[in-house]
C-alpha cells in the first residue's frame, strides 16, 4: 500500500537524504546578500532570520505569507504577507478537520444499513432490498460480504425483488464546485456519494485499484486486474506485451462520464507492474454491484424480475444489519497524515446533514464557517469553498491558519487532532505522512508537526514546532503564484529556523 504515495514523494526523498539541512540552506539561499548570509548562519534575531529566508530571489514573483504565534500565549512573533489572501491547498484541511471534531466528535462513527419493505416467508424474501449508505468512507468489500452473512444468518436464500441503493443521506451533487475537469478521473478528485466504496485501508472512496501485468507471450493483452471485482468497470484493454527490456509505455485512463478504462501501451515480458487508483463514474451503482456480488458469493439469489436501481428506503422498512465505520480519530490518520481529499468533503456533507439535515456542500461549509470564526478566525478575511482544498479559489491568510491552530489547543479533542498531524522525518507511514521525507536531519525531525499542502503553483505547511529550549510555536507558511520547484525547501528552512530557536532569545 505504500506505493501509490511513496512514489509521489520519492524525489523529494533522495534529494533531502543526500544533503544535510545545513548544506540545503546554504544553497538555497547561495544570493543572500551579506546581511542575509550573517542572519541565516544564525547571529540575527527570529525576525532577521525569516526575512532572510522570505527575501531570496527564488520567491519573485510569487507571494508568500508567513505567520509566527507563541503557542502559550498566542502573540504574533512574526508575520510577512499575514494577513493578505491566499489559497491553503490542503491546509483547509486544517478547517474542516477542526469543525469535524468539534461538531461530530473524535468518537463518531458512519453508518451503512440493509433495509427491506418486504417479509420472509421460508428462505425467501418477498420484496425489494435496500442498501442504505450514510457517508462511510471507509466501506470495502469485506464489510459488505459482512453485511451479506448477516442477511444469510435471517435464513434468507432468495429474494423475490428489486436491490435499491440508496445514497439519498447527502444530496445528489457528486464534485466539489471548483473541481477541476482534468483531476475528477483521479483518486484525489473522486466522486462523492453517500453510498461509496473504498479498495483499501487508504479509504479513497469511489475509487478502484487498477494493476497491469505482464503476460507471457509477444504480442498478446497484458494482464488487468481490478480490485474490488465489479462488473460496473469496463475494461478497454489496447496494451500489446513486447520483448525482455524494451521500454514500459502503459497509460492507464478512465473516459470522462463513464466508467470506462482505457489501457494502451506496451509491456514487456520482464516489465514491473503498473498500479494506479481511478475514481469511479457514479460510485453509488458501484457498491450496489459489489453487494450484489457478496451476496450472491453466500448463496444469496435473486429470483424473478429482478432489478438493479436507485431510490429512498421507505419510512415502513425493516432494518436487516447494519455496518459502524471506525471512529473518526482512527479516520483523521488518513484524512490528515495522507491527505486525503475524499476525507475532507465526506466530512463536509456529514456536518451539513447533522447540523442542518442537509447533506450538500453548501450547509456544511456553512457549519465549517461558524466553528472556525467561533475560535476566532475573521469572519471577513476567509473565503471557503470546499473542505480538501483542492478549490483555488479558498483563501485565508497565514495569520488566520495560526489563530485556529492556537485557539484549538483548548479543545478536549486536540491532543487527538494534533496526533493525525504529519510528523517531521518519521519514516512511518502513519506517523511522518506527506513529511516522512522531509526535515530528517536536527533540528526539525520530530520537531515540526504539521500540515501539508500542494496544489499548482500552491505550497503551504501550517502547524506547531518545539523550540530549541522546549517550547512551542504555531507556524504558518503560504506560498501562492510560485513558478519553481523548490517551495517546500522554503517551508522546511523556517520550520528548521524555528526549531532551531530558543524563544527567550
Amino acid at each position: 500500500m505504500t506505493f501509490k504515495r511513496a512514489v509521489i514523494f520519492s524525489f523529494v526523498a533522495i534529494l533531502i537524504l543526500s544533503l544535510p539541512w545545513v548544506v540545503q540552506e546554504k544553497q538555497l539561499f547561495v544570493n543572500a546578500s551579506e546581511e542575509n548570509t550573517e542572519a541565516l548562519e544564525g547571529n540575527g534575531t527570529l525576525e532577521e532570520k525569516l526575512a532572510a529566508i522570505l527575501d531570496d530571489e527564488q520567491l519573485d514573483g510569487s507571494v508568500t505569507g508567513v505567520s509566527v504565534r507563541d503557542a502559550d500565549t498566542g502573540d504574533l512573533l512574526f508575520s510577512r504577507n499575514g494577513d493578505t489572501h491566499l489559497h491553503p491547498a490542503s491546509n483547509m484541511k486544517l478547517l474542516s478537520g477542526a469543525a469535524a471534531m468539534e461538531v461530530l466528535g473524535e468518537d463518531y462513527q458512519f453508518m451503512t444499513e440493509v433495509w427491506t419493505d418486504g417479509k420472509i416467508n421460508g428462505q425467501v424474501l418477498h420484496g425489494d432490498i435496500y442498501l442504505k449508505g450514510k457517508g462511510d468512507p471507509t466501506l470495502r468489500k469485506e464489510d459488505l460480504d459482512i453485511l451479506a452473512k448477516e442477511l444469510k444468518n435471517h435464513g434468507i436464500k432468495k429474494i423475490k425483488g428489486d436491490l435499491v441503493g440508496d445514497d439519498t443521506w447527502y444530496d445528489d451533487v457528486r464534485l466539489s464546485l471548483d473541481l477541476n475537469w482534468s483531476d475528477e478521473s483521479y483518486y484525489t478528485g473522486a466522486q462523492v456519494s453517500a453510498l461509496t466504496l473504498s479498495p483499501d485501508k487508504d479509504y479513497d472512496a469511489g475509487t478502484v485499484i487498477v494493476e497491469v501485468k505482464p503476460s507471457d507471450k509477444i504480442g498478446e493483452e497484458a494482464n488487468v486486474q481490478i480490485t474490488p471485482e465489479t462488473d460496473y468497470i469496463t475494461v478497454v484493454n489496447n496494451t500489446e506485451m513486447v520483448n525482455k527490456g524494451a521500454e514500459k509505455n502503459i497509460s492507464i485512463e478512465r473516459e470522462h462520464g463513464t466508467n470506462n478504462l482505457i489501457i494502451e501501451g506496451e509491456m514487456p515480458l520482464d516489465g514491473s507492474d503498473s498500479k494506479v487508483w481511478r475514481s469511479v463514474w457514479e460510485p453509488t451503482g458501484y457498491a450496489v454491484d459489489v453487494f450484489k456480488k457478496s451476496l450472491e458469493e453466500q448463496g444469496i439469489d435473486f429470483i424473478g424480475q429482478t432489478d438493479i436501481r436507485y431510490g429512498k428506503t421507505p419510512k415502513s422498512a425493516s432494518r436487516l444489519a447494519n455496518k459502524e465505520s471506525i471512529p473518526l480519530e482512527d479516520l483523521f490518520l488518513r484524512f490528515m497524515k495522507l491527505s486525503n481529499n475524499g476525507h475532507g468533503e465526506t466530512l463536509t456533507k456529514e456536518m451539513g446533514r447533522v447540523v442542518h439535515e442537509e447533506g450538500s456542500w453548501d450547509k456544511g461549509i456553512e457549519v465549517i464557517e461558524k466553528v472556525v470564526t467561533g475560535l476566532g478566525v475573521d469572519e471577513e478575511a476567509i473565503l471557503l469553498r470546499d473542505g480538501s482544498g483542492m478549490s483555488h479559489k479558498n483563501y485565508i491568510p497565514a495569520n488566520e491558519l495560526t489563530q485556529l491552530l492556537y485557539a484549538i489547543q483548548g479543545k478536549e479533542w486536540f491532543e487527538a487532532f494534533q496526533f493525525t498531524l504529519p510528523v517531521a522525518g518519521d519514516s512511518d507511514r502513519f506517523e511522518g505522512g506527506t513529511l516522512r521525507y522531509r526535515m530528517r536531519d536536527e533540528p526539525a525531525e520530530g520537531k515540526v508537526k504539521a500540515k501539508t499542502g500542494s496544489l499548482t503553483s500552491v505550497s503551504a505547511l501550517s502547524g506547531y514546532v518545539t523550540t530549541k529550549d522546549g517550547e512551542k510555536l504555531v507556524f504558518s507558511v503560504l506560498i501562492n503564484n510560485y513558478l519553481g520547484s523548490k517551495a517546500s525547501e522554503i517551508e522546511d528552512a523556517i520550520a528548521n529556523t524555528l526549531a532551531d530557536h530558543e524563544l527567550e532569545e
